[in-house]
């Protein structure tokens, strides 16, 4: 919607110009099967929609026509599409004969079809030997070819045919920037490639919230919970048909001993399929219990099933693609997928060659829940496909040209020259203040909100979504890629479960706080959660005077004291989540009480809770103020009127500080003294006045071998919402490249 606000009429007129006298683009959409009306619905319902810029021809052949696969066509009627031409293509046999003979038969077929049609563009979805057949006779009839996912990597035949359309096809639409970065490096036109996701994705992230118990219960039975059931989905691999057969029994063994009630759905149009529906009907599947036998499930439906599953078995492609975005576990058996980019819910069992190590697979994953992910998609593909329509120039000449140049290393994707930055939301949760950003990878911060943190648990989470849902948005108009959520917090934090352990005493009802799940649920996107700390660390480590240091320390000289720990360009979170937790070495034994409960830490002398406590008490007794200061009644003492007061000459003052800037100065060694760093950068609002304190403090007390380390202040404006967005900029780009 934001989208199609955004589009100018003016910008609408000019491309039906472009074109000539008006001329509406005459789009062919030819599905195959269920799998592929799952990508191309989405597209269609698009295209119905702007009537003035599009006319849509549908094409149904393949599976779709076929009884033994649930006459799927039926939903394509039910979605309320005209089907201009049915095409009995597919040929009955057990071998890969009979998917040659069905490629031949339709190519026999088509021509007739496109002739009538005259179609300006012919649309073709994926890898199946279908889509090879509808491609080859588009490109030998001079009809313009956008193909759906392609550049992406799996196993069997299936990559050579998806390639084999690549090279037919005049435009592509891929779904993740690796795809983009293999079609580049296919010699494709990157002006004819669209990095837009999955239109899948658009359906899936929008699908959770709707009623699913009813239908759950009608395909597997009313007894049945949520997470608490299983999909299997597994179709034969062409390249070793008795392989994936003997994998498909033993299977079908290990989830009958695994006792969970299952969904069986049948393969996929196949060598080899009808040999697997023979091993269920004689191991008795359509009759057992715990089973459910089904030809086809209506995607809408099949959405709710997967996303409340307990787990989803099998080596479809769905699998690894569109359950990712609801989290749910996916066992991904055999070589069938090879190559996929995959979530972290993705468990990969390659070579399942016994019934216990599929068994031992169901019993790590069933029932787990993983951040949702969005490596396939953000929800929007289909108004970038639909723009990327209206800017097909169909004057220009036909043929193809293929381009030699070295793989573009970009961050971002150029679409009809509008940037869209890959960016992450950084939440910084501070002991006054909520804060969310918006944050490129450059660093730079595109939108920043700031509100009071709340008192209570419950106002502070929802107050963290609202946020972040409003950032989300916006996002859209300046034009940034979400990749993640990156969250700063106080207290100590298990970073592997996204978990708050215990917090800080500045922030109330703030332990045992799970963090990842509600936030990832409500705004489908992975979710990091550190320390304050370690994130500034990180912070320096990308942005700052840390970038490219092997061995590095961060000090943050605040409210608190805290830190991060970098030892061979990797952050050191400890055994229990606790390292650098360097406001707590003690530096003194009969030192002054610490908010930890100890005595003598580097925070209970240099914090700023610390000055502000030795501020008050000289306040009291009227040796704070010299000549040149001044304080309201009402107004509050802070460190910064005893820093104001050392200025001016105060000696008691002076001496404060300087004792504080000791004790920093001694946690300092025995730092240098423990993980030996060759830079320390201390942070905070406090770091100008101690770095000097510091640098004096290690030539007189360190060993001579780390004396030369470098001590800097940090340039950075803001390294907590710097280091959140670190937590995700760094993983996400990693796991892309």
């Amino acid at each position: 919607e934001v989208y199609f606000k955004n589009l100018s009429k003016q910008k609408q007129k000019e491309v039906m110009e472009k074109n000539g006298n008006n001329h509406k683009l005459r789009v062919c959409v030819a599905t195959c099967n269920r799998a592929d009306y799952s990508k191309l619905a989405p597209i269609m319902f698009g295209i119905k929609a702007e009537p003035q810029f599009f006319e849509l021809d549908v094409v149904v052949l393949g599976s779709h026509l076929i009884d033994d696969y649930g006459n799927t066509y039926r939903m394509i009627e039910q979605d309320d599409f005209d089907i201009h031409t049915r095409l009995h293509t597919i040929v009955r046999g057990e071998d890969e004969a009979a998917m040659v003979e069905s490629v031949g038969l339709a190519l026999v077929k088509l021509p007739d079809v496109l002739n009538r049609l005259k179609p300006d563009i012919m649309i073709v979805h994926g890898d199946r030997f279908d889509a090879l057949a509808l491609a080859t006779s588009a490109a030998l009839m001079n009809i313009r070819i956008l193909h759906i996912e392609g550049g992406e990597v799996s196993g069997t035949i299936d990559d050579s045919i998806r390639h084999a359309i690549t090279k037919l096809a005049h435009y592509h639409v891929c779904c993740t920037r690796s795809a983009e970065q293999h079609l580049i490096a296919m010699c494709e036109d990157h002006d004819r490639i669209l990095l837009a996701g999955c239109p899948s994705y658009d359906k899936l992230l929008s699908a959770k919230n709707k009623d699913y118990m009813s239908i759950i219960h009608m395909w597997l039975g009313e007894d049945v919970k949520t997470r608490d059931y299983i999909v299997a989905l597994q179709h034969p691999v062409t390249t070793d048909i008795k392989h994936s057969i003997k994998m498909f029994e033993l299977t079908l063994d290990a989830l009958i001993s695994f006792n969970k009630r299952t969904l069986v759905l049948f393969p996929n149009v196949d060598a080899g399929d009808k040999e697997m529906v023979r091993v269920m009907r004689k191991k008795g599947i359509e009759h057992h219990p715990n089973f459910r036998a089904v030809k086809h499930v209506p995607f809408d439906q099949f959405i709710q099933l997967v996303a409340h599953a307990g787990c989803m078995i099998g080596n479809s492609s769905c699998g690894v693609r569109e359950v990712g975005a609801f989290g749910t576990p996916v066992i991904n058996l055999g070589t069938r997928q090879t190559g996929r980019e995959t979530g972290e819910n993705v468990l990969h069992v390659r070579d399942a060659d016994t019934q216990d190590k599929i068994l031992h697979a169901l019993q790590l994953q069933f029932g787990k829940q993983y951040p949702c992910s969005k490596i396939y998609g953000d929800g929007n593909a289909v108004p970038r496909i639909l723009k990327f329509l209206k800017s097909i120039d169909l004057k220009e000449p036909l043929q193809k040209k293929f381009c030699f140049p070295p793989v573009k290393d970009n961050i971002s994707q150029d679409i009809d020259h509008i940037l869209e930055t890959q960016s992450a939301l950084a939440v910084d949760l501070g002991g006054t203040n909520l804060r969310v950003a918006i944050v490129s990878m450059k660093g730079e911060i595109v939108k920043k909100y700031t509100q009071l943190n709340p008192k209570t648990y419950e106002d502070r989470l929802a107050l963290i979504l609202k946020m972040c849902v409003e950032a989300a948005s916006e996002a859209v108009n300046v034009n940034c890629r979400i990749l993640g959520v990156g969250i700063s917090t106080g207290g100590r934090v298990n970073p592997r479960e996204g978990i708050v352990l215990h917090s800080t005493k500045l922030i109330q009802e703030w332990s045992s706080v799970d963090l990842r799940t509600p936030i990832s649920d409500a705004l489908h996107l992975p979710v990091w959660v550190d320390n304050d700390g370690n994130c500034a660390a990180l912070a320096e480590r990308k942005f700052g005077h840390g970038k490219g240091i092997e061995n590095f320390v961060t000090l943050i000289t605040g409210t608190g004291i805290g830190g991060g720990i970098i030892h061979q360009h990797e952050l050191i979170h400890g055994s229990s989540f606790c390292a650098a937790e360097l406001g707590h070495i003690v530096v003194s034994l009969d030192g002054p009480e610490c908010l930890c409960g100890s005595q003598g830490c580097i925070e209970a002398y240099a914090s700023g809770i610390a000055l502000q406590r030795e501020a008050k008490k000289l306040h009291d007794d009227d040796l704070l103020l010299v000549e040149g200061m001044s304080m309201k009644e009402e107004e509050i003492v802070s460190a910064a009127h005893l820093i104001q007061a050392a200025k001016l000459g105060n000696t008691k003052a002076e001496s404060i500080l300087r004792t504080a800037g000791t004790a920093l100065g001694l946690g300092v060694v025995n730092i240098l003294h423990t993980v030996n760093p060759s830079l320390v950068i201390l942070s905070g609002v406090l770091a100008n006045h101690y770095v000097n304190a510091v640098k004096d403090v290690i030539n007189r007390q360190a060993l001579s071998s780390v004396k030369s380390v470098d001590v800097v202040v940090s340039n950075l404006a803001d390294p907590a919402l710097l280091g959140a967005a670190s937590l995700v900029l760094d993983y996400t780009t990693r796991r892309i490249y």
